[in-house]
């Protein structure tokens, strides 16, 4: 008769407890590898929301070294920050910037969701319903940074530039952003455009609208008592670094 043979009872027990133990260190070793609420940097959650000028300003400036030393944190991106803001907003900065695809701000600042109004336009160039975008978060949440972002080799400015430069219209509703960047045109030609007119005519652009934003029947008044900063800057696209053309806060 074959006599079938079992594994010895106390050898198969030894096996699974040293089995679990090893699952169990592993799984402990996981978890001591897994950011944790607790810390703040290891999550990308950003500290509490900017309330002043100068410290959303400095929000938006730590945020750009990080973007061009390549020491990204990601911050607020993420399902729960999804369901953070799903009913209501309350972002600390609002940024007008360009259309062109390498400059979106919510990147070049290492910011996430519901950080930012973002508002894009070609050149920068601006009109009432550009305007009221604008004033939306400072004048219905209190966000008191507004940052007028211009940026190197701007496409837009360059055609505007060409188009008034050679009496050419532009086609289309492309005229009309060579028409609102006209007076950025006039004062960069009266100053003789330096070496590079498109570049300045850029710069020009960004300090002109920054200045009309600040000195604006209603957003003065918060200017005027510290609630909000309106900044010119611009934007590099071979360091990916932010430059201030004015207006910072204090």
């Amino acid at each position: 008769m074959h006599t079938t043979r079992h594994p010895d009872r106390r050898a198969l027990f030894d096996r699974r407890t040293l089995l679990a133990g090893g699952l169990a260190t592993l799984g402990a070793a996981l978890v001591g590898c897994t950011p944790t609420s607790a810390d703040p940097s290891a999550t990308g959650s950003p500290s509490a929301r900017p309330t002043t000028p100068a410290t959303a300003f400095t929000r938006l400036m730590d945020g750009n070294k990080r973007w061009v030393n390549g020491h990204l944190q990601h911050p607020d991106r993420d399902p729960d920050r999804r369901h953070a803001v799903a009913q209501a907003q309350e972002p600390f900065g609002s940024v007008l910037s360009c259309i062109d695809s390498r400059v979106p701000p919510e990147l070049l600042f290492d910011t996430g969701l519901g950080d930012l109004y973002v508002m894009r336009t070609g050149g920068v160039t601006v009109g009432p319903i550009v305007t009221g975008s604008v004033e939306y978060g400072p004048m219905t949440s209190g966000t008191p940074l507004v940052v007028v972002l211009g940026h190197q080799r701007c496409g837009a400015v360059k055609a505007a530039y060409d188009s008034l430069h050679n009496g050419k219209p532009l086609p289309g509703n492309l005229e009309a952003i060579a028409q609102a960047l006209r007076p950025a045109y006039e004062r960069t030609t009266r100053k003789g455009g330096g070496s590079d007119p498109v570049e300045t005519m850029t710069r020009t652009q960004v300090e002109l609208t920054a200045s009309d934003l600040r000195s604006n029947k209603d957003l003065a008044p918060l200017v005027k008592k510290g609630a909000l900063a309106v900044v010119g800057a611009y934007y590099s696209l071979d360091t990916g670094k932010v430059e201030v053309l004015g207006g910072a806060p204090a």
